[in-house]
């Protein structure tokens, strides 16, 4: 997403000097989207998918490490049906944490979710699936929460994360070996 992108960006702007050298590749929102950015990029020595996420909850129930624009690892997703169930074809793909990050679980959606029952702390994007199926072992999912489930009103996606810096996803990045 575009949006994502410019944060990194401007991330990086924050930096003299960095450990790491790195290239920020918009594939755009959705898996098929996912897949064709991911298949089109050049081999590198670790891929890291960086963007926003819905998690549900209610931001002020939820713990500090949970609240808007806090970071995630995914290690576990599935893809999220149409009617609220998961798709037999979405067999749950696993992966080891890379970071001391808290660790969710996220379901992969073709859709906007404004409403669920799913458990709490729920991680509901578009792209983490298929990132899973195509990615390395040392490859990894960063997640930047954005808003929360369900939502009680309409919400204007862009005016939440306007005030959401990508600072952290930087620090984390330059600590990973």
């Amino acid at each position: 997403m575009k949006e994502e992108k410019e944060k990194m960006l401007e991330a990086f702007q924050q930096y003299s000097s960095l450990r790491h050298i790195y290239e920020i590749i918009e594939t755009g929102v959705g898996r098929e989207n996912m897949a064709k950015g991911f298949l089109e990029k050049k081999e590198s020595d670790l891929t890291v998918l960086v963007g926003f996420t819905a998690i549900t909850g209610i931001e002020k129930t939820l713990p500090v490490e949970l609240k808007k624009g806090k970071l995630v690892e995914v290690t576990s997703t599935s893809i999220y049906g149409y009617k609220g169930e998961i798709f037999e074809n979405g067999s749950i793909k696993l992966t080891n944490s890379r970071t001391s990050l808290p660790c969710l679980s996220s379901l992969t959606t073709d859709q906007f979710i404004r409403s669920t029952d799913l458990p709490i702390g729920t991680l509901i994007n578009m792209e983490d699936y298929t990132f899973m199926c195509l990615k390395k072992p040392k490859d990894l999912i960063i997640r930047v929460i954005s808003d929360f489930l369900p939502h009680n009103k309409q919400i204007d996606f862009f005016k939440e994360i306007e005030d959401i810096k990508f600072s952290s996803v930087v620090e984390l990045l330059e600590k990973l070996n």
